[in-house]
């Protein structure tokens, strides 16, 4: 959770990478973020709701976000925030987890694991609001059958052909996934709003 005291003050969040700075100083994925960005839509009923969350005295007025241009995560999930981030309104400011571990130290997944990418909202004077962290539950209940799938199909398998079937089983499910990531968004903030 985050601490009152935060290290992201009003200052650090205008530090970071809005979404097309970020996506040019990456250094792997480029075109798989280019893909899940432009493949991937607000529909206008989300638009509306997102907007009307904004105009809510303590509605969203930002989004900061953690991650890592070689985290698989971050590379489906960062062009939806940024995209939700443009059909709301909002500034996104985003830092790379392994030069900000600071930052990430305040949103660990169960206290414990620097998982990314983490989307945290603040309203227009700075308030946080609330976190989101990763992936949808779905997707983690999914990934996790999926990577225990293919150990008990390939027992002793080495971590780069583990890698490579584990991306081809997910990407299968990324459409999905997306779409949950959506909803999770949508009901986290609705609650976390009143």
């Amino acid at each position: 959770m985050a601490r009152e005291d935060s290290v992201v003050t009003p200052e650090r969040f205008s530090e970071g990478f809005d979404y097309p700075s970020y996506m040019d100083q990456i250094k792997v994925n480029k075109a798989r973020f280019e893909g899940f960005y432009d493949g991937f839509k607000v529909s206008d009923e989300d638009t509306a709701f997102f907007k009307e969350l904004v105009q809510r005295p303590n509605g969203p007025a930002k989004m900061m976000v953690l991650g890592e241009d070689w985290c698989g995560d971050v590379i489906r999930g960062l062009p939806v925030l940024a995209k939700i981030a443009d059909a709301a309104g909002i500034p996104i400011s985003i830092f790379p987890r392994d030069s900000h571990t600071d930052i990430m130290d305040e949103y660990l997944k169960e206290g414990k694991y620097m998982s990314i990418p983490v989307a945290v909202f603040y309203t227009a004077d700075h308030k946080y609001i609330c976190h989101w962290i990763e992936r949808p539950e779905v997707a983690a209940k999914e990934q996790h059958a999926i990577e225990q799938a293919i150990h008990d199909e390939n027992p002793g398998i080495d971590d780069q052909a583990f890698s490579r079937e584990r991306r081809t089983r997910t990407a299968a499910k990324a459409e999905d996934w997306i779409a949950a990531t959506v909803v999770e968004l949508k009901e986290l903030l609705a609650k976390s709003i009143g």
